[in-house]
């Protein structure tokens, strides 16, 4: 085969992108554990109830509960403490120009990916903790089939993200000849 050959034979790896408009990468990273505060201290009081109520109950009575049964209360309260921290360390965003791939799982892992001309609407909300804390929640409705409703939560300074965003989904489907057509209904 001549280069001739070779060259009209290239697919293009992409082809609903025109060529030169590279992907960039606006945000990748975790939720924070500070938007899940009140989660983390209802988990972190269970966590307490379920180590201390063997312990206090072994120390301060004459009745006995079972050992095993002792052990597997404590166990339980440490999962609990630990619970919200292992959720958020499990979970995953990546947004960019054209995707947004969602990565969760502590035993089985999975990465769902949606594609920004399929958003159908894009909405933002930060509490006035979260506001405190500089994160929010971008919450997308879209027409997947497996994740018609996405949020990501935790998200760190999420405003300017949130606009880029909403610009960005505008954009893309204007690349693609999307047309949003109101039906009457």
């Amino acid at each position: 085969m001549s280069q001739d050959d070779l060259a009209t034979n290239a697919v293009d790896p992409s082809p609903h992108r025109p060529s030169g408009d590279e992907e960039e990468t606006y945000y990748e990273g975790r939720p924070l554990l500070r938007a899940d505060q009140a989660k983390a201290l209802l988990y972190g009081l269970i966590g307490i109830v379920l180590i201390g109520w063997p312990i206090a109950v072994w120390a301060l009575t004459e009745t006995h509960i079972p050992v095993w049964l002792g052990l597997i209360s404590i166990v339980l309260g440490i999962v609990a403490f630990l619970a919200p921290m292992l959720i958020t360390r499990t979970t995953r965003y990546k947004i960019t120009s054209y995707r947004i791939d969602y990565e969760r799982g502590i035993l089985k892992k999975r990465i769902d990916t949606m594609e920004l001309w399929h958003i159908e609407d894009i909405r933002f909300e930060q509490g006035l903790m979260d506001r405190i804390m500089n994160v929010g929640s971008i919450i997308i409705i879209s027409h997947d089939d497996t994740n018609p409703r996405l949020e990501l939560h935790g998200i760190p300074n999420p405003r300017p993200l949130f606009e880029k965003l909403k610009q960005r989904v505008i954009a893309v489907k204007r690349q693609r000849g999307v047309i949003k057509m109101d039906t009457g209904n």
